[in-house]
């Protein structure tokens, strides 16, 4: 865990910002994958790591801001769990590790909390996402389980968002811990991948390296010649000459922090012309996007300007046509690059998604469209100093969307649908980096991971 004094300080600040009442944070309990007593790996919440650093099962924190007092709610274990899972470190030493002095039982956490709301005392606790923990804060807090979430505190989510999204040095360093893991995975992808494999022989490789090197992936990795499907999670298919798969894959630091990767492999090692085309007009997208980034900056603008970039590579090989700023403030594009160009990574991969999506990405003055494709941006706001943000365009060619377009003559003043219909079974084309805003700019996090057609070809055939 990071020093004692760093959760100190972050505790310290949220209290000045959410100013008075209780702040409940739940930690994760284990989960069951089939029957009880057969466990999904354990992963802490974030805000509990964030907050408290202890990565262990069945605890909660309090911070009483009124009293300017932080408790530890948990037990040690007992005899019969020593047996099965072996001893743990004394609550009492963990807590003082990361700077708190009082402690109390699970048991108490009912009775304590009802008695804060007896006195009248504001409880704020951030939306939950575990059905565990919706029912046991509905059982504390004597709320009907729907109601739950409804009665977070806005207060607490815009506090917690304040602090998470800017990253200091250390939080940095645990990313780019991560992304060296990416490195290694990207790298053997490519070396393994080729025709005759089974997706999931190059997939279970990449897993198990993240496990042996980190924490385990940040989410359930891509690994997919049908790249049109954007989170395919399929691994089944027998990989072909000419197939073109994307890698988007992450892995958590020893502390939990996250990557985000992703790379597109050519599954004999050589890109077609066409492959060629496609991805080069992604590459300089990106490129355009990455070197957009600085303070102050809107990353809704960056999007946006990515996808004219995408538009006027796509009319030069005649899938599209027309004026190109006029296709993109129409959302013509979006046939091709449906989706946003990225969005915020720290603890979480979709850093503070269970906040909600709406208090990380927008605001007041920053309203969330309803244009398709621009509605799935997750990140809009201006970019500050300490922000992490992923950058990754792409191109996919999907048959069912090309389909309906086409029946509905949608933007057909901007899209060839003939020349598109030829693309079908293409896939797509994804390339992504995690990129830290500076004072004066930007820096792309990590080690270079292959990204040009040269470095690509070249790393498959190593």
């Amino acid at each position: 865990m990071f020093p004692k004094s760093t959760y100190v300080e972050r505790r310290d600040q949220l209290k000045k910002l959410v100013k008075s009442g209780i702040v409940l944070f739940p930690g994760n309990n284990h989960s069951p994958m089939n029957y009880p007593s057969n466990e999904y790996k354990f992963r802490q919440d974030s805000n509990f790591l964030y907050y408290f650093g202890l990565d262990s099962e069945h605890l909660c924190g309090l911070i009483d801001i009124d009293n300017d007092e932080e408790i530890l709610i948990g037990d040690d274990r007992s005899i019969d769990d020593v047996i099965w899972m072996g001893p743990q470190t004394p609550l009492k030493e963990l807590a003082d590790e990361v700077g708190i002095s009082l402690i109390e039982p699970s048991s108490s956490i009912a009775n304590k909390l009802n008695s804060i709301k007896s006195d009248g005392r504001k409880i704020h606790y951030a939306p939950q996402y575990r059905h565990d923990l919706i029912i046991a804060v509905s059982e504390w807090l004597d709320i009907k389980p729907a109601e739950v979430n409804n009665n977070s505190s806005v207060d607490l989510i815009k506090s917690i968002v304040s602090q998470r999204t800017i990253k200091t040095d250390e939080e940095i360093e645990q990313i780019e811990h991560a992304i060296a893991i990416s490195y290694e995975m990207n790298v053997l992808a490519m070396r393994y991948t080729r025709p005759g494999l089974i997706e999931r022989e190059v997939f279970g490789a990449l897993e198990g390296l993240a496990l042996g090197m980190g924490k385990g992936i940040s989410f359930p990795i891509i690994f997919s010649v049908r790249g049109e499907t954007l989170h395919n999670h399929e691994h089944e298919n027998i990989m072909k000459d000419g197939d073109l798969a994307i890698l988007d894959s992450g892995v958590e630091s020893e502390l939990h922090y996250a990557s985000d990767i992703t790379r597109t492999i050519p599954v004999n090692g050589k890109f077609t012309d066409r492959q060629k085309e496609i991805y080069q007009i992604v590459l300089d997208s990106q490129m355009y996007a990455i070197n957009e980034i600085k303070p102050g900056v809107s990353f809704r603008d960056i999007h946006k300007g990515t996808a004219k970039v995408i538009a006027e590579g796509l009319s030069k090989i005649g899938l599209m046509k027309g004026n190109v700023d006029d296709a993109v403030d129409n959302g013509a594009h979006a046939l091709f690059f449906p989706h946003g160009l990225g969005h915020m990574m720290g603890l979480d991969v979709h850093d503070l998604e269970g906040m909600g999506e709406n208090f990380v990405g927008y605001s007041n003055e920053i309203e969330r469209s309803e244009q398709f494709g621009l509605a799935y941006l997750r990140f809009a706001k201006q970019m500050e100093t300490g922000h992490v943000v992923t950058l990754e365009p792409g191109i996919y060619f999907i048959p069912q969307l090309i389909q309906k377009w086409k029946s509905e003559a949608k933007h057909t003043e901007f899209v060839n649908y003939d020349k598109a219909e030829e693309y079908i079974g293409f896939g797509g084309v994804r390339i992504e980096d995690d990129v830290l805003v500076t004072q004066d700019g930007h820096r792309v996090l990590g080690k270079p991971i292959p990204k040009t057609i040269e470095e690509v070809e070249k790393t498959c055939n190593d």
